[in-house]
C-alpha cells in the first residue's frame, strides 16, 4: 500500500489492523466527503423540489445510478437502489418469488450462502410450497457444475446462489450455471455481495436475472444497496413497498406504479449514502479492479501460506480465490480467540458470519476470519502471523 492510498483512509491513523472487510470496508475520504457535502451543503430530497440543491441532489442521485450500470454493465433503469443486498434479495423473494412459484416448483440453493439468500427462499417456499433443493457440494465445499446439473429439473423455476462465498472465498461458476437454468426456464438470482468489490462483474456476458450488492463492502457506505433486474423482470414484477414517489396515479379505488426503477423506491431513498456511493464506484475504478484483484490475492495467498505453516491452526479454505481467510485456532472457541486479536488491535471476524449452514458442513460451531483489501500491507500480514503465534501459545499457557 502506498502512502496515497494510507492518506485515503483516516481509519487507518488508529493504528488498527483491519481485517474484517467481508463484514464491512473502511471508507476513503472521497466517500466520507460526499455524504458530508450532502448533509451540510444540500440536505434535500430528490425528485421533489425545483430548487437549486433540490435539482442538484437529483442530479447526483441519477448520475450514481449511470455510474453503477457502466459498473457491472447494465442499463440505468435496471438499478435499483434499497437498503442492501438483505434487502435486494428479500425484494426479488417476495415480488417475484412469492408471485410465480407453487407446489410445483423448485429453487435451487447452496449450503455457501449468506441468510440474506437463504431465508426468503426459505419463507417463500413455506408460503408457496415450493420445494428447496441444495446443490452438493464436493469435499472443499465448492460449487460445481457437475453437481448443478444434477440438482437442476425441469421443476427449477430459482436458482439463488453467491458469486462468492463470505467464509470460503470461492469464486462459483456463474455463467456455466446460468446457461443451464436458462434452458429449462428458471430464473438466477445472485448474491454479489462479495464479488463487486473485487471482480470485474459483465451482467450483460453473465446474463443473469438479478444480482445484489451492498454499498459498505465495496468502499461505500452503509445502507446502501443495489439491485440489478432485467427489464423483463422489472416491468411485470409489483412493488415491494408503497409509498411516495413511486406511484404514477392515485384514486380511492385503484393506483397506479411508475416505471422501474422508480416503482421500487418509495418513500425518502438514503440519498447521501447513494451519492456517497457513487464516489466509492470511482475510487475502485481509478484504482482498476483488475489490479485491487491481483493485489489482494497475492496478500491473501501469503496470509493463508503462512497460516498453513503453524502448528495449531486448521484452514478450511486453503485454495481461496479472494481475499478471504477461515480458520480456527485449534481447540480454541473462536469468540475467546477473537479477544485475543482484539488486545492486539488486530480487527477480524468470529462466529458463523451470518452463513451457519456452511459451519454445518464444515462441521465447526463458528471459525475466525481474516480479510485483507486494498488498503492492506504485507507489514500488517506478517505482524497478524506473529499475533497468531502468540495467541496459540497464551492458549495453552492458560490450559486450553
Amino acid at each position: 500500500m502506498n502512502e496515497k492510498i494510507f492518506n485515503d483512509f483516516p481509519q487507518l491513523k488508529s493504528g488498527m489492523i483491519y481485517f474484517d472487510t467481508a463484514a464491512t470496508s473502511l471508507k476513503p475520504l472521497s466517500v466520507i466527503e460526499a455524504v458530508n457535502h450532502y448533509n451540510k451543503d444540500l440536505s434535500s430530497n430528490i425528485n421533489r423540489g425545483m430548487y437549486d440543491k433540490g435539482i442538484e441532489t437529483t442530479e447526483l442521485y441519477e448520475e450514481t445510478r449511470v455510474k453503477i450500470a457502466h459498473f457491472i454493465n447494465a442499463k440505468s433503469e435496471e438499478i435499483i437502489f434499497t437498503r442492501g443486498a438483505t434487502s435486494s434479495l428479500n425484494l426479488v423473494a417476495y415480488s417475484w418469488g412469492l408471485n410465480n412459484l407453487d407446489k410445483d416448483s423448485e429453487i435451487i440453493i447452496s449450503e455457501q450462502e449468506h441468510h440474506s439468500q437463504f431465508l426468503p427462499w426459505q419463507f417463500v417456499s413455506k408460503k408457496t410450497g415450493a420445494k428447496i433443493k441444495f446443490i452438493e457440494l464436493d469435499r472443499f465445499g465448492r460449487i460445481t457444475v457437475e453437481a448443478f446439473k444434477k440438482t437442476l429439473t425441469s421443476k427449477t423455476k430459482v436458482v439463488a446462489i453467491n458469486y462468492v462465498s463470505n467464509v470460503l472465498g470461492y469464486v462459483n461458476p456463474i455463467k456455466e450455471i446460468t446457461e443451464l437454468a436458462h434452458e429449462v426456464g428458471a430464473i438466477v438470482v445472485i448474491d454479489g455481495a462479495q464479488a463487486v468489490q473485487h471482480l470485474k462483474v459483465d451482467l450483460k456476458s453473465l446474463n443473469i436475472d438479478f444480482f445484489a450488492f451492498s454499498g459498505h463492502k465495496m468502499l461505500g457506505p452503509t445502507g446502501i444497496g443495489v439491485l440489478y433486474g432485467k427489464s423483463s423482470h422489472l416491468k411485470v414484477m409489483q412493488p415491494f413497498e408503497y409509498g411516495g414517489d413511486m406511484n404514477e396515479d392515485v384514486e380511492k379505488d385503484i393506483s397506479t406504479w411508475k416505471k422501474a426503477p422508480q416503482k421500487f423506491e418509495a418513500g425518502t431513498m438514503p440519498i447521501g449514502s447513494v451519492i456517497g456511493l457513487g464516489k466509492a464506484v470511482d475510487y475502485i475504478e481509478n484504482l482498476g479492479i483488475e489490479n485491487i484483484d491481483e493485489y489482494t490475492k497475492k496478500l491473501s495467498r501469503y496470509l493463508c501460506d503462512e497460516l498453513l505453516k503453524l502448528e495449531g491452526v486448521t484452514v478450511y479454505n486453503p485454495y481461496s480465490d479472494s481475499g478471504v481467510i477461515t480458520y480456527n485456532l485449534n481447540g480454541i472457541p473462536a469468540h475467546d480467540a477473537i479477544s485475543y486479536y482484539a488486545e492486539k488491535k488486530i480487527a477480524i471476524r468470529s462466529g458463523q458470519h451470518c452463513a451457519k449452514l456452511i459451519h454445518d458442513f464444515l462441521g465447526i460451531h463458528s471459525s475466525l476470519r481474516a480479510t485483507v483489501y486494498l488498503y492492506n500491507t504485507l507489514d500488517e500480514v506478517n505482524t497478524f502471523i506473529e499475533v497468531t503465534k502468540k495467541a496459540i501459545e497464551y492458549f495453552k499457557e492458560i490450559g486450553f
